[in-house]
């Protein structure tokens, strides 16, 4: 479904991506796990289009898509959530799902699609005339991926989940991705709550410095010593 080759990505004179190979198959969610600054934000938005490669390629289902502008890419069914969720916060929840639909035309098919995120996320239903920005943590990430299901993708790139919420909160975000996951949508997922990542994902790649340092099952990892004692505390 999506094929990341040999991929080269700078800011400036930094040389963030240098040289990453991995692959994603349908219905498939992949962990992309490492530190702080190995390249894992930088690699979703080379996929979605917001950065330019230098070299290499991302090719998703056979069509090469590293020059694409990124509204053709969500035309195309690859939709991102971004890190730090980047609601916007004086639109209303409704209002906010509504953007996720810009590419679509269709009124009913949007109407539906507004109906199937609130199964997904009854809360934001509950709350769908308030701003965003008085929104919870938990349910701002919530109605950051909302917001992406919108657009109906196919390939779902979520960017730390996780991050600033509370614990009971990330295990309820993650049965959610879960859920998203086996309806039909596959999943590129970086996170650096390793330990959540890998018990969700069926494979993982291991990012250090803008490199491949590991790949494999999810499981297999888990069990492998020096991602227990780089990212799971073992």
């Amino acid at each position: 479904m999506l094929k990341v080759n040999e991929l080269n990505v700078s800011y400036g004179a930094i040389h963030a991506l240098k040289g990453i190979s991995f692959d994603l198959q349908e219905d498939e969610i992949v962990a992309l796990i490492g530190a702080n600054g190995a390249g894992k934000s930088t690699t979703l938005n080379t996929i979605s289009g917001i950065m330019r490669p230098d070299s290499g390629s991302v090719v998703f289902e056979e069509e090469d898509i590293s020059q694409t502008s990124p509204a053709q890419i969500v035309g195309k069914g690859i939709v991102q959530v971004p890190e730090g969720r980047k609601i916007f916060a004086r639109m209303s929840v409704l209002e906010n799902l509504e953007m996720g639909a810009y590419t679509l035309r269709d009124k009913d098919v949007i109407k539906a699609h507004m109906a199937e995120v609130f199964e997904v996320f009854p809360r934001l239903e509950e709350r769908q005339k308030q701003l965003g920005g008085t929104l919870s943590g938990g349910e701002q990430q919530m109605l950051a991926i909302g917001r992406a299901l919108m657009a109906s993708p196919r390939l779902l790139l979520l960017d730390e989940p996780s991050m600033g919420l509370a614990p009971i909160l990330v295990e309820q975000i993650f049965e959610i991705i879960q859920k998203i996951n086996a309806e039909g949508v596959s999943i590129l997922l970086v996170e650096q709550n390793a330990q959540m990542a890998l018990s969700i994902a069926d494979r993982a790649y291991v990012l250090e410095t803008g490199m491949v340092a590991l790949s494999g099952k999810a499981d297999a990892l888990m069990e492998n010593p020096e991602v227990q004692a780089a990212y799971l505390g073992g």
